[in-house]
Protein backbone atom coordinates (compact mmCIF):
# COMPACT_ATOMS: atom_id res chain seq x y z
CA UNK A 1 0.00 0.00 0.00
CA UNK A 2 1.70 3.47 -1.17
CA UNK A 3 1.40 5.99 1.32
CA UNK A 4 1.19 8.79 -1.36
CA UNK A 5 -1.56 7.01 -2.70
CA UNK A 6 -4.23 7.04 0.24
CA UNK A 7 -2.44 10.94 1.95
CA UNK A 8 -5.68 12.31 1.04
CA UNK A 9 -7.50 9.95 2.29
CA UNK A 10 -5.67 10.37 5.58
CA UNK A 11 -5.91 14.30 5.70
CA UNK A 12 -9.55 13.70 5.48
CA UNK A 13 -9.96 11.45 7.96
CA UNK A 14 -7.59 13.57 10.48
CA UNK A 15 -10.21 16.99 9.58
CA UNK A 16 -13.08 14.41 9.87
CA UNK A 17 -12.27 12.96 13.50
CA UNK A 18 -10.65 16.59 14.84
CA UNK A 19 -13.81 18.54 13.50
CA UNK A 20 -16.23 15.74 14.92
CA UNK A 21 -14.34 16.21 18.21
CA UNK A 22 -14.74 20.23 18.34
CA UNK A 23 -18.28 19.83 17.88
CA UNK A 24 -19.27 17.43 20.25
CA UNK A 25 -17.03 19.16 22.87
CA UNK A 26 -18.27 22.45 22.30
CA UNK A 27 -22.15 20.96 22.54
CA UNK A 28 -21.09 18.49 25.28
CA UNK A 29 -18.93 18.93 27.97
CA UNK A 30 -19.21 14.77 28.38
CA UNK A 31 -16.13 12.52 28.09
CA UNK A 32 -18.14 9.28 27.26
CA UNK A 33 -19.80 11.29 24.28
CA UNK A 34 -16.44 13.02 22.83
CA UNK A 35 -14.52 9.77 22.92
CA UNK A 36 -17.42 7.15 21.46
CA UNK A 37 -18.30 10.03 18.26
CA UNK A 38 -14.25 9.70 17.96
CA UNK A 39 -14.78 5.96 17.65
CA UNK A 40 -17.25 6.68 15.20
CA UNK A 41 -15.82 9.03 12.96
CA UNK A 42 -11.79 6.87 13.29
CA UNK A 43 -14.05 3.60 12.12
CA UNK A 44 -16.13 5.30 9.64
CA UNK A 45 -12.37 6.80 8.06
CA UNK A 46 -11.38 3.23 8.09
CA UNK A 47 -14.27 2.26 6.36
CA UNK A 48 -13.52 4.51 3.44
CA UNK A 49 -9.95 3.27 3.27
CA UNK A 50 -10.97 0.03 3.24
CA UNK A 51 -13.30 0.28 0.42
CA UNK A 52 -10.80 2.67 -1.65
CA UNK A 53 -8.06 -0.19 -0.91
CA UNK A 54 -10.70 -2.89 -2.65
CA UNK A 55 -11.48 -0.47 -5.14
CA UNK A 56 -8.43 0.16 -6.35
CA UNK A 57 -7.98 -3.53 -6.18
CA UNK A 58 -10.50 -4.38 -8.71
CA UNK A 59 -9.09 -1.15 -10.90
CA UNK A 60 -6.29 -3.47 -10.93
CA UNK A 61 -7.11 -7.01 -11.63
CA UNK A 62 -9.37 -5.57 -14.41
CA UNK A 63 -6.60 -3.69 -15.70
CA UNK A 64 -4.72 -7.15 -15.78
CA UNK A 65 -7.66 -8.94 -17.12
CA UNK A 66 -7.88 -6.55 -20.03
CA UNK A 67 -4.07 -7.24 -20.68
CA UNK A 68 -4.75 -10.72 -20.78
CA UNK A 69 -7.67 -10.50 -22.91
CA UNK A 70 -5.67 -8.08 -25.64
CA UNK A 71 -2.59 -10.29 -25.90
CA UNK A 72 -4.96 -13.42 -26.47
CA UNK A 73 -6.74 -11.61 -28.95
CA UNK A 74 -3.80 -10.71 -30.79
CA UNK A 75 -2.72 -14.42 -30.76
CA UNK A 76 -5.80 -15.48 -32.24
CA UNK A 77 -5.45 -12.74 -35.03
CA UNK A 78 -1.95 -14.19 -35.43
CA UNK A 79 -3.14 -17.97 -36.11
CA UNK A 80 -6.05 -16.96 -38.16
CA UNK A 81 -4.25 -14.61 -40.33
CA UNK A 82 -1.60 -17.81 -40.68
CA UNK A 83 -4.97 -20.32 -41.33
CA UNK A 84 -6.50 -18.04 -43.82
CA UNK A 85 -2.71 -17.61 -45.66
CA UNK A 86 -2.43 -21.25 -45.44
CA UNK A 87 -6.32 -21.62 -46.88
CA UNK A 88 -5.28 -19.24 -50.01
CA UNK A 89 -2.12 -20.70 -50.43
CA UNK A 90 -4.33 -24.44 -51.00
CA UNK A 91 -7.19 -22.95 -53.03
CA UNK A 92 -4.24 -21.03 -55.38
CA UNK A 93 -2.37 -24.51 -55.71
CA UNK A 94 -5.84 -26.43 -56.56
CA UNK A 95 -6.81 -23.18 -58.82
CA UNK A 96 -3.91 -23.96 -60.69
CA UNK A 97 -3.98 -27.38 -60.99
CA UNK A 98 -7.34 -27.35 -62.71
CA UNK A 99 -6.24 -24.42 -65.10
CA UNK A 100 -3.21 -26.87 -65.92
CA UNK A 101 -5.48 -29.59 -66.56
CA UNK A 102 -8.10 -27.14 -68.72
CA UNK A 103 -5.47 -26.41 -70.92
CA UNK A 104 -4.54 -29.63 -72.11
Amino acid sequence: MDIREFSGDYLLILILVVSTLVFVTRFWSDPVIVTSAALIMLSLGGLFLSLHKKIRMIERSMQTRERMHRANMEEIAVKMSQKYDATIAHIDGVVDEFAKRAYR
